[in-house]
C-alpha cells in the first residue's frame, strides 16, 4: 500500500464510532435489495468481497485455499450517511437478517460537526431524564368511592376558552324587562372567545410535515369536531395553508400562524374576503421553547414544489425566519402592534395571541398583554419543546421549563386579579413519556386554560421512529423514513392520511377518558380546575417548594 493510501485510511472512522451499528446475517439474507432500496440515509449499500476459504476434505484430508467472490450488505462508514437506527430495514427485511444496534460507546458528536457548521438535528433535545411534570401526582381525591363520578357514565364537560373573558360587571349587558339584552350604545369592546378542547396540536408547518401527514392530521381534526362533537383544534404553523383549505368550512377548526418570516401571509391576506367561515384564532409566533430567541428554519431539503408555492419563495433554498419581527422597536409594540392589525383584518371577530419562548422575561410579555385589551391570551413553549432544526446546543442549553414558568405567570395575574379573564397555553414537553393526560391535567392545574402538543402527536399518530438517543431524528433533513417530516414524494407516499386521521381520533378519544378518570374525583366534571394547585403534590420538596404545592413523599 502507498504511503498516502496508508494515511488517508488512517483518516477514516470505524463503526465503533457511529451510534448504531448495522448487525448483518450472512447466512440468512437472500440478497432482495429491499434493505437498501428503504434506507434513507444511504448508511447501508450492496458490495462484493472477495473471502480466503479454507477447507480439507479427503481420507487424508490436507487444507487447500481457495477464493470465493460473494455479495454482501455493507454498512457505510462515511460520517455523512450515518445510521441513525430507524431500523427500516428490520422492517421490510423477510428473513430478519438485518438489525440496527444501538453502540453506547460512540464519538458521534465528536465527528460530526463538518465545514464550521455544529451539530443540527430535529426532534426532541437528548434527554432521558424524568421531567418535573413526571414527578407530579394527584393527591385531592374523594374520600367515597362513588360509581356516579366515573368517566364513562357520569355528564362531563372537558372544555376550555381561547379568548379574553371579560369580568361580569364590564359586560356590556342590560336587564330589560326581566331578560338581558346586549347594550350596544356602550362602546364596550367585547373579545372575541372560542369554545375548545383543553388540549389542541401545536403548531407544525406544511414544509416541516409532509402532506401526507398535514391531510392527515386536518382529517383526524374534523372529525372529531364533526362526528365526536370534541371541538379539538390545531394550528398551523409558519409558512401558510393550502388555498383549498382557506376557503373551506373547515378553516375554523384551524389557527393560522404567523411567524417573522412572514412566509404564505400574502396568500392568507389575499383570502380573507373569500373565506366563508373565520379561523379559530391567529397565533403570532415570536419565540420556540426549543431554540428561544433564535429564528425558525426550513431546510433546503424540504423546500420543493408545493412548498414553494405555498409560501412564495424559490424551491430549493433556506428559510430562516429572523429572531424577531424587524418591523418592530421591542417586542413590547410588536405584539401590540400585530394583535392590533391581526384583529382588524377579520373585523375584531377573531381571537388574536402571541406565543412566545419560556424565560425569566414570560412575565413582562404577559403583563403588556394584561393592558392590551385585544389581547385572545398568551401561548408560552417550554425548553423541551420539540423542532424540525435546531442545533444542539440550543436545544440541550437555552431555555426555561414550562412548569415553573406558567406557574409564575398564572399566579401574577392572580396578584392582578385577572386569572380567569387571559388564558394562558402551555407547551413544551407534554406527554414527553407517553403520559399526555396526567402532564396536561398537570399543567392545568398549574394555571393553563390549554395545552398545546406537537412531537407526542407525531408519536402516537404516525408511529415516529425518533427518540432521545438520537435514533432516526433527521426531520430536518427531509429523510423522515415513515414520511412524517419530508417533502420527498418517495418518502411520504409510504404514509396513509387515513391511518393517520384514525390515531388521532383514537389518541383523543382515550386522553379525554383519562382526564374524566383525573378530575372526576376531585368534583370538577363541568369546568376544568385551572389552578387548582391544593390537588397536586410533588415527590421532590425543591419542585414542591418553588411550584407553591405540597410535597409527599
Amino acid at each position: 500500500m502507498e504511503p498516502a493510501a496508508r494515511l488517508d485510511r488512517n483518516h477514516q472512522l470505524t463503526l465503533k464510532d457511529f451510534p448504531y451499528v448495522i448487525n448483518w446475517s450472512d447466512e440468512r439474507c437472500t440478497r432482495c435489495g429491499k434493505c437498501t432500496a428503504v434506507c434513507p440515509m444511504f448508511s447501508i449499500e450492496p458490495a462484493v468481497v472477495v473471502r480466503r476459504r479454507v477447507r480439507s476434505e479427503g481420507v487424508n484430508p490436507e487444507p487447500t485455499t481457495t477464493r470465493q467472490v460473494v455479495s454482501v450488505v455493507k454498512q457505510v462508514n462515511d460520517i455523512g450517511k450515518y445510521c441513525t437506527g430507524c431500523a427500516m430495514c428490520s422492517l421490510v427485511c423477510p428473513n430478519d437478517a438485518i438489525m440496527p444496534e444501538y453502540n453506547p460507546q460512540h464519538k458521534f458528536l465528536f465527528h460530526k460537526n463538518r465545514g464550521g457548521q455544529p451539530y443540527r438535528r430535529g426532534g426532541r433535545r437528548n434527554d432521558p431524564q424524568i421531567s418535573t411534570l413526571d414527578r407530579l401526582k394527584f393527591t385531592r381525591i374523594s374520600m367515597l368511592t362513588d360509581p356516579a363520578l366515573d368517566a364513562g357514565r357520569h355528564e362531563f364537560r372537558i372544555r376550555t376558552y381561547l379568548g379574553r373573558i371579560l369580568p361580569a360587571d364590564e359586560l356590556p349587558i342590560k336587564l330589560v324587562r326581566g331578560s338581558l339584552e346586549l347594550d350596544k350604545k356602550s362602546g364596550t369592546f367585547i373579545p372575541p372567545v372560542r369554545e375548545i378542547y383543553p388540549i389542541m396540536i401545536g403548531s407544525m408547518s406544511i414544509g416541516a410535515l409532509s402532506p401526507n401527514m398535514w391531510e392527515g392530521l386536518a382529517m383526524g381534526i374534523t372529525y372529531l369536531n364533526e362526528v365526536e362533537g370534541m371541538p379539538v383544534v390545531m394550528c398551523s404553523g409558519e409558512g401558510g395553508m393550502p388555498s383549498s383549505l382557506l376557503r373551506s368550512r373547515f378553516l375554523k377548526y384551524f389557527i393560522p400562524q404567523i411567524a417573522s418570516g412572514y412566509f404564505g401571509w400574502d396568500e392568507i391576506v389575499r383570502t380573507i374576503p373569500h373565506m366563508i367561515e373565520d379561523p379559530c384564532a391567529i397565533e403570532i409566533k415570536y419565540g420556540q421553547g426549543a431554540k428561544p430567541g433564535d429564528g425558525g428554519l426550513l431546510m433546503a431539503h424540504k423546500v420543493l414544489k408545493l412548498i414553494s408555492e405555498i409560501r412564495g419563495v424559490p424551491m430549493g433554498v433556506d428559510l430562516p425566519s429572523p429572531p424577531t419581527h424587524q418591523t418592530k422597536y421591542s417586542i413590547e409594540e410588536a405584539v401590540a402592534k400585530m394583535i392590533q392589525s391581526m384583529s382588524m383584518a377579520w373585523g375584531f371577530r377573531v381571537p388574536v395571541y402571541p406565543k412566545i419562548s419560556a424565560t425569566k422575561t414570560t412575565k413582562a410579555v404577559l403583563n403588556n398583554l394584561v393592558r392590551n385589551p385585544y389581547a385572545a391570551g398568551l401561548s408560552i413553549d417550554g425548553e423541551d419543546g420539540g423542532t424540525g432544526a435546531a442545533y444542539d446546543v440550543s436545544m440541550n442549553s437555552m431555555g426555561h421549563p414550562i412548569a415553573s414558568n406558567l406557574r409564575e405567570c398564572y399566579l401574577d395575574l392572580v396578584m392582578q386579579g385577572k386569572q380567569n379573564e387571559l388564558p394562558l397555553i402551555a407547551s413544551g414537553g407534554v406527554g414527553k413519556k407517553g403520559n399526555l393526560a396526567a402532564n396536561a391535567a398537570s399543567l392545568i392545574m398549574l394555571g393553563a386554560s390549554a395545552v398545546s402538543i406537537g412531537k407526542y402527536i407525531m408519536q402516537a399518530a404516525a408511529e415516529c421512529l425518533g427518540d432521545e438517543y438520537n435514533r432516526c431524528n433527521v426531520c430536518n433533513l427531509g429523510k423522515c423514513p415513515r414520511g412524517i417530516t419530508t417533502q420527498d414524494p418517495k418518502l411520504y407516499r409510504r404514509l396513509d392520511p387515513d391511518k393517520v386521521a384514525e390515531r388521532v381520533v383514537e389518541v383523543f378519544k382515550s386522553v379525554d377518558v383519562e382526564l374524566k378518570k383525573i378530575f372526576a374525583p376531585m368534583g370538577r366534571s363541568t369546568e376544568l380546575p385551572i389552578g387548582m394547585s391544593d390537588g397536586l403534590s410533588a415527590d421532590d420538596p425543591a419542585i414542591a417548594e418553588r411550584l407553591k404545592i405540597s410535597y409527599a413523599c
